[in-house]
């Protein structure tokens, strides 16, 4: 009897588990030859009481931005760069004025921000001092403001994705700070054009500095390792800071990847007209000779100087616009042209670092729209500077080779956890 009986519950129940796999609304088992024409059958009609629901943000997802605070820089025009709308923009402002230290920027200081892609503020985290974070979130009606004392941890975070049209688009579908994917981009600059390179399907993992407070995310720090495969060739670069205090990107076997010219002047914008010995010009409607590259960019874009190098030139030159002209050693220089102001500091014999702002994107002299022309030179005579091999990176001094292998190891080998596994992010 009790067999009978345990059969009967065992088969009743797992009837009844396998409800939600098989789709069946109503179904159960039954012992064979028993009785069910007498069985009381009851209908049962009950309200169920469903949770409202909650309004949600139009953007498809949200994303982490990061950006440095410039000198000079205003509440309102930083949250701009930060893609906030104008609504909470504004309502910012109103509860920030109640915040000496959300009002009392510091230049060079980051801010981190959780933004919807409809451009909705989230939360933002400055952290105003070393040990002092303001907190700003958002509220049904406002934003609230707090402050307090912290002590960060620093825990490296792992990323990886696939390009499907950009590399900015690849780094914020994968959660990684703009600022982040900037380095990304200036470690490989001297391998990889991001103008004219990248192609769909391309595949990057990097591993960087993020540091916490009570579990949540304050701010990013540098980029410490990154693999790049672009059109299936390969490119690493690991952090490395020698005794000397000297640093950079380093591939595996400890060639600096600081070229003696970086491959482009703008990391990211469009070239809209490329080297040509015989083009239509846009403005003049004649055909001529295009011996140099334009850059498509926002006015007020940042034009950086390629190599490290002395100003021979820079003002007003005919068609050029505003034009710096750049003296790089040997038989190289460089000149940029139709900028709308100079950066600070250009003039004539100024020297000027390899990646140092020079000016920035305008459309002075002959120009149809705001765009950079950019040449390279050699002797005097303007080459096509995406077809010519630039000079190659500089080893490692050989006394730190054994040292930077031991720390170089450890981050080589997340990267290979991150390619080998296609993880899209782990930390």
């Amino acid at each position: 009897m009790y067999s009978s009986q345990h059969r009967f519950k065992k088969r009743i129940f797992l009837a009844l588990a396998t409800l939600p796999f098989l789709g069946v609304v109503a179904a159960f088992g039954i012992a064979p030859d028993t009785a069910t024409d007498n069985l009381p059958r009851e209908t049962v009609v009950e309200t169920l009481q469903l949770p409202s629901a909650e309004p949600t943000d139009s953007g498809v997802f949200d994303f982490w931005r990061e950006e440095r605070i410039g000198r000079g820089e205003t509440l309102s025009s930083l949250l701009q760069r930060l893609g906030v709308d104008a609504e909470d923009r504004q309502a910012f402002i109103a509860a920030a004025r109640q915040s000496s230290s959300i009002n009392g920027l510091t230049p060079g200081r980051s801010v981190l921000a959780r933004i919807s892609t409809s451009g909705r503020l989230l939360l933002l985290r400055y952290l105003a001092s070393d040990t002092t974070l303001v907190n700003v979130e958002r509220g049904d009606e406002s934003f609230y403001i707090s402050e307090q004392v912290i002590d960060l941890q620093m825990r490296p975070v792992m990323r990886s994705g696939t390009i499907q049209g950009s590399l900015f688009g690849a780094t914020d579908a994968a959660d990684v700070p703009d600022r982040i994917a900037s380095e990304l981009a200036e470690a490989f600059s001297g391998d990889i054009d991001f103008h004219r390179d990248l192609r769909r399907g391309d595949q990057f993992s990097l591993v960087y500095e993020a540091y916490y407070f009570d579990g949540r995310l304050i701010k990013t720090g540098r980029m410490l390792a990154a693999e790049f495969v672009n059109q299936n060739k390969s490119y690493q670069a690991v952090y490395f800071k020698d005794p000397q205090d000297r640093e950079g990107y380093y591939n595996a076997n400890g060639e600096s990847l600081k070229r003696a010219f970086l491959k482009s002047p703008m990391p990211f914008d469009r070239i809209s007209s490329g080297f040509s010995t015989a083009r239509l010009h846009p403005v003049l409607r004649t055909w001529r000779a295009h011996k140099g590259v334009d850059y498509a960019a926002p006015t007020g874009t940042p034009v950086r100087a390629v190599a490290d190098s002395v100003v021979s030139f820079a003002g007003r030159q005919g068609g050029y616009g505003n034009l710096v002209v750049l003296k790089h050693q040997g038989p190289y220089s460089t000149a940029y042209g139709h900028l709308s102001r100079y950066g600070k500091g250009i003039k004539r014999g100024a020297r000027v670092n390899q990646g140092q702002v020079i000016g920035y994107v305008g459309a002075t002299g002959v120009a149809t729209g705001p765009h950079l022309h950019y040449e390279f030179r050699v002797n005097g005579e303007q080459r096509d500077p995406l077809a010519m091999k630039l000079p190659t990176a500089h080893p490692l001094d050989k006394r730190y080779q054994a040292q930077f292998a031991v720390h170089a190891q450890p981050l080589i080998e997340r990267l290979a956890l991150l390619r080998n596994t296609n993880l899209s992010k782990l930390d």
